[in-house]
């Protein structure tokens, strides 16, 4: 069987058809995702162990097989020809190996490309805080964050650091020098990479994930002295990335964690993809910007007061998630019933929708 030319066929698959996602599993054929709906390449033979095995080995250097076999799961990107990149996840399932792939664009798009709200350029334009971009998996993060380094790239002349895992999109230096750092390629965790950019005088810094007390302090510490960091979390809205990152920390922690936060965050958004009337996807945010309001709730500990904030503050281009999604539905570019099912409060959402 030969599977290099059987990937070529589904990688190329996948961008004529403009599909997010290939997935890759035994007792199946081949699925892609279009428009966040699954569509099996019926046409295609069902997949057998040999079958998953052998297209996932030709993603895989030596080092990578021996990892897969030893670990049982695997990240890394993959570079098509040049043409397209692929952020790649091999796993074990029922003692079979699994493939899930995720397109990425050669082209970063812009803000305006993604249909984000404009406040976002806020976020990018002091030379010091912390900005979280955060969201269930899948609902865009990356490509979001990936938008506002190339609008650094292209605006700014500073040196801007990305720890990743795996490196998703490439930068193409303009103004700025990017350098780009990959877990377990070019370093051995978030963490230790976190800690080195300090000695490697940078001006921008992005964590791909914080995934451990150690890494937020740090981002946090970085944030206070000097630089512009961007990170990912994976939480549901502003208050509960919030409390994720000061219960990340023992108790006796926890005041400084605040007092920390409280200062250098800039703003956090929270934001999911929803499927368009029209067909594709439409982001839809909830955005919080720290404002002295803001700053003071995180400090005393009333987190749980940021979302009437959020709600009374729409002059300084804060929005909550029900409102975003409620101007989607009366613009008809998305429908109700969708809007719901992405809703932390579908009730609210009708309510916002009927006014």
């Amino acid at each position: 069987m030969n599977y290099e030319a059987i990937l070529k066929d589904l990688l190329e698959t996948v961008l004529v058809q403009k599909a997010s996602d290939l997935h890759i599993s035994v007792g199946h054929p081949p699925i892609i995702r279009i428009g966040g709906k699954l569509v099996p390449l019926i046409r295609r033979e069902i997949l057998k162990p040999e079958d998953t095995k052998g297209i996932a080995f030709e993603m895989l250097d030596k080092i990578q097989q021996e990892r897969i076999m030893r670990e049982k799961e695997v990240d890394l990107s993959y570079d098509y020809k040049g043409e397209a990149r692929f952020r790649v996840n091999i796993f074990f399932q029922k003692g079979n190996i699994s493939c899930a792939l995720r397109y990425i664009p050669n082209r970063i798009a812009t803000v305006e490309d993604l249909n984000l709200p404009p406040v976002l350029h806020e976020f990018v334009r002091p030379a010091q805080g912390f900005v979280l971009i955060t969201g269930p998996s899948s609902q865009g993060k990356s490509t979001t964050m990936a938008a506002l380094l190339d609008e650094l790239n292209h605006t700014k002349a500073v040196h801007i650091i990305t720890i990743e895992d795996p490196i998703e999109y490439v930068f193409e230096p303009d103004r700025a020098i990017v350098d780009q750092r990959e877990v377990f390629r070019d370093t051995l965790s978030f963490a230790k990479a976190l800690k080195a950019t300090f000695r490697q005088d940078p001006d921008v810094i992005m964590v791909g994930e914080m995934r451990d007390p150690e890494t937020i302090a740090t981002a946090i510490t970085a944030a206070e002295t000097g630089h512009l960091v961007l990170a990912t979390l994976h939480t549901n809205s502003a208050a509960q990335t919030i409390h994720r990152i000061v219960d990340s920390f023992p108790g006796v922690q926890q005041n400084q964690i605040k007092s920390q936060l409280s200062s250098s965050l800039l703003g956090v958004v929270s934001q999911r993809l929803v499927p368009r009337i029209r067909g594709g996807l439409m982001p839809a945010c909830e955005i919080m910007v720290n404002t002295p309001a803001v700053s003071n709730l995180i400090r005393e500990g009333k987190v749980h007061e940021i979302p009437m904030v959020i709600e009374t503050s729409a002059e300084l281009g804060m929005i909550s998630l029900n409102r975003y999604l409620a101007n989607l539905v009366r613009a008809k570019e998305v429908s109700l019933e969708a809007a719901q099912n992405y809703s932390l409060n579908p009730a609210e959402l009708r309510t916002l929708v009927r006014k």
